[in-house]
């Protein structure tokens, strides 16, 4: 493969910025910059100049071997002061090199995959670390990049060869009397791997939604404090609020960490009959909004209010603006005030953590796809077994 470099942290003025070189050339390459490289695997200071011997930054440089390293290859890292100068006329020098080029985009994980350092699950998971945001999405990625779906499958792998060895092996020596029927094992074996992968792919929902985020949606009627509590809650004033009913004809979003987890608020438009055509696709975009959310928060005007949706398992029903209204047997809150809020946080975050326990290891569709497909291949097998 071609020896590649890149700019391995984010672009702009730091402290540190630090350059990958990754091929079978690396390491010549970095030596032309500064020298003599430090032992494999021990930092050193360098002085990195041009072909004129100007120094362009002293530089802590970093060798790998190769299947010591990130990508599986020869690589060399320099960390350098994080100028945009520096990393400017350094990354030039090395593009003037006749071996080297610029790596393309995930070209360095890509080749730690077709080098066996990472599997496609592992490449998945450091996707997610590096984009994660919360406590529960970092060790959620942490996990998938440690190799934990990985190391799972193989679990399921190995219990699928020796039901095949069983089976082989009652086919090759069938002319003479195999002294045990392998059958009660080889089922045994399958639907032990049927069942775990079953759960696993029973999880992947929720550990997606652990990954993207899940929604609440907050409904009720016109009026009836919704925008007051997403303000409330966001602490600070993300929806307009007014004392005149249908203010709301939008879904409005409000990302945050509740505890760890990635939620999106929404704030819909009041449920209501309406003869205003613009109000109605807003109601519209409310109900459709609220049905596809992982919970709902239903705010009511008082208890006896009817919902014009049916509550689900884990649906809060709370009273709005309890800093007027007083005595409700539900959750009170008020927006305005602040009262019952936090007990309201409290509950969601509840509701989604019990959720989230049920999550497996694996966290996307395509996995999800992959173990449903499997599960159809160890039905095959047991029908024709």
């Amino acid at each position: 493969m071609d020896t590649i470099f890149a700019l391995a942290t984010a672009h702009g003025k730091a402290g540190v910025s630090v350059i990958r070189i990754s091929g079978a050339d690396a390491w010549n390459a970095a030596g032309k910059l500064c020298g003599s490289l430090p032992t494999s695997h021990r930092a050193g200071l360098r002085n990195l100049v041009d072909q004129d011997g100007a120094l362009i930054d002293q530089a802590l440089v970093l060798p790998f071997q190769g299947r010591k390293s990130f990508t599986g290859e020869p690589v060399v890292e320099l960390h350098l002061h994080g100028s945009t100068a520096i990393v400017g006329r350094t990354m030039e020098l090395l593009a003037g090199c006749s071996d080297l080029r610029m790596a393309e985009p995930g070209e360095f994980t890509r080749r730690a995959l077709e080098n066996g350092k990472l599997d496609l699950a592992q490449v998945e998971g450091l996707a997610d670390l590096i984009d994660a945001e919360t406590e529960a999405q970092r060790k959620q990625a942490i996990r998938v990049l440690a190799g934990d779906l990985g190391r799972t499958a193989e679990v399921w792998r190995s219990d699928l060869i020796r039901a095949a060895s069983l089976l082989e092996a009652t086919i090759d020596f069938a002319d003479e009397d195999v002294p045990v029927d392998v059958t009660p094992e080889v089922l045994d074996l399958l639907n032990r791997s049927q069942v775990a992968i079953s759960k696993e792919a029973e999880g992947v929902k929720t550990a997606e939604r652990i990954r993207t985020g899940f929604e609440v949606a907050i409904v009720g009627a016109p009026n009836a404090g919704k925008s007051t509590l997403l303000n409330a809650i966001a602490g600070r004033d993300a929806a307009i609020t007014s004392e005149y009913a249908g203010t709301t004809r939008d879904v409005i979003e409000v990302k945050l960490d509740l505890n760890g987890l990635a939620v999106t608020i929404l704030d819909t438009a009041g449920l209501r009959e309406t003869e205003d055509f613009v109000e109605q696709i807003g109601i519209d975009r409310a109900m459709s909004r609220a049905a596809d959310a992982d919970l709902r928060v239903f705010l009511k005007t008082h208890e006896d209010e009817e919902l014009p949706i049916d509550l689900l398992p884990g649906d809060i029903e709370v009273v709005g603006k309890a800093d007027v209204a007083s005595g409700s047997s539900f959750l009170s809150v008020s927006g305005l005030t602040g009262q019952g809020v936090d007990a309201l946080v409290a509950a969601i975050s509840s509701v989604l953590k019990d959720r989230s326990s049920s999550a497996g290891i694996a966290t996307r569709e395509r996995h999800r796809q992959a173990l449903l497909a499997s599960q159809q291949f160890l039905n095959d097998a047991k029908a024709g077994l």
